[in-house]
């Protein structure tokens, strides 16, 4: 078998398309617990795991991320994962992590996917225990990510550039490509760390790409990527860009820091928000525009959507996704026995549709206190 190109070489001779949402879909499916929102599926359930990494296989994806977000072990221990008494031994990082090293690694060569593995916050540096002890927690981590020899390692979900800065150093020494997303919008960081600087930090850190994930809708994490392409241009610098927004409409959050997670329907009534997969298509071809090169989605992404979003870049990316001989899009209408159905077989009717909730006590947007 040739060997995989590595990130890097797929991102500068076209685009890679990531997965979708994790915690949030395991979470719908039965796997994860909401409010800790951990991983440990990962070792107690891993059929569940294997089974949405094929999907986003299938769907188009060319990343399969590891199922290692909130999995430090200080992050487990605050949620009481490593003392759950319900379980015949407790749960650590290193252990989730291997795991789910394993169910990545084993779907990506079921096609042609590389392996990320991926770092998120730790409570250590919200409690200011300091650059040494946090960086400690992502080391346990990557750890593991170096005895199974991930493809490129990925750092996600940041609310500050400082432990963002702190990750990218730790995931730097496994010599692999690495890339980091914060959870930003076009206000900056917890710390009024514009986008633009925000972007050159990572970029001077090591990151090889950058960019933002999760909280916020694909609008205002395009708005927000190009203040962030925009500062590494006036640094004269080189990174490239990732974008992968929360699949849920979220006009009324604004910029309020706490993102989609500020609205009163989270995380529990979040499906009347969600894109449709035109939203996502129109989504895709934006940040291509944008000069965006590494595009996914995160919370509320659906296999479906990464569907939609491989499809429309097809010709980008000189090839379909594998799942596209289940998918003739809005020319499967035309065999439609119903004609009603059958005369919506054209993209201009789903182009120009203004989806409706199918509810009489909908609200367009909700009210939020100020942040």
């Amino acid at each position: 078998m040739a060997s995989k190109k590595n990130l890097l070489e797929r991102l500068e001779s076209g685009l890679v398309i990531g997965d979708g949402s994790f915690v949030f879909t395991m979470e719908k499916r039965g796997y994860v617990a909401a409010g800790p929102f951990t991983p440990e599926a990962a070792v107690l359930y891993p059929d569940a795991v294997r089974q949405l990494h094929r999907e986003y296989l299938r769907a188009g994806s060319d990343v399969m991320q590891t199922f290692t977000f909130y999995s430090s072990d200080d992050k487990l221990q605050f949620q009481g994962v490593s003392e759950d008494k319900h379980r015949s031994h407790a749960l650590t990082s290193a252990e989730i992590n291997d795991s789910a090293c394993d169910l990545a690694r084993e779907v990506a060569n079921e096609g042609d996917a590389l392996v990320a593995g991926g770092l998120s916050p730790v409570p250590s540096y919200r409690e200011g225990k300091g650059k040494e002890f946090v960086q400690e927690e992502f080391r346990k981590q990557c750890k593991v990510f170096r005895e199974k020899d991930v493809d490129f390692l990925i750092g996600e979900f940041f609310a500050s550039v400082e432990e963002a800065e702190w990750a990218i150093e730790v995931m730097k020494e496994l010599k692999k490509p690495v890339a980091c997303t914060m959870r930003i919008c076009t206000r900056g960081d917890w710390k009024d760390v514009k986008p633009g600087d925000c972007a050159v930090r990572m970029a001077k850190a090591g990151a090889d790409v950058v960019g933002v994930n999760c909280c916020y809708e694909p609008n205002m994490c395009l708005e927000t990527m190009a203040l962030m392409k925009a500062g590494l241009d006036a640094a004269g610098l080189k990174a490239h860009l990732i974008a992968q927004p929360v699949g849920f409409h979220t006009e009324e959050i604004g910029t309020n820091l706490s993102g989609y997670a500020a609205l009163p329907d989270y995380p529990f009534a979040m499906e009347t928000r969600m894109i449709n997969r035109f939203d996502a298509q129109k989504f895709a071809r934006k940040a291509y525009e944008l000069g965006v090169r590494y595009i996914g989605g995160c919370c509320g992404f659906e296999p479906y959507h990464i569907r939609a979003m491989a499809e429309e870049l097809a010709q980008e990316r000189g090839k379909t996704p594998p799942g596209a001989d289940m998918s003739p899009g809005v020319d499967g209408l035309k065999v439609s026995v119903m004609d009603y159905v059958a005369a919506r077989a054209n993209k201009e009717y789903w182009a120009n549709l203004i989806p409706a909730a199918g509810r009489k006590d909908a609200k367009n947007l909700s009210e939020l206190p100020r942040d």
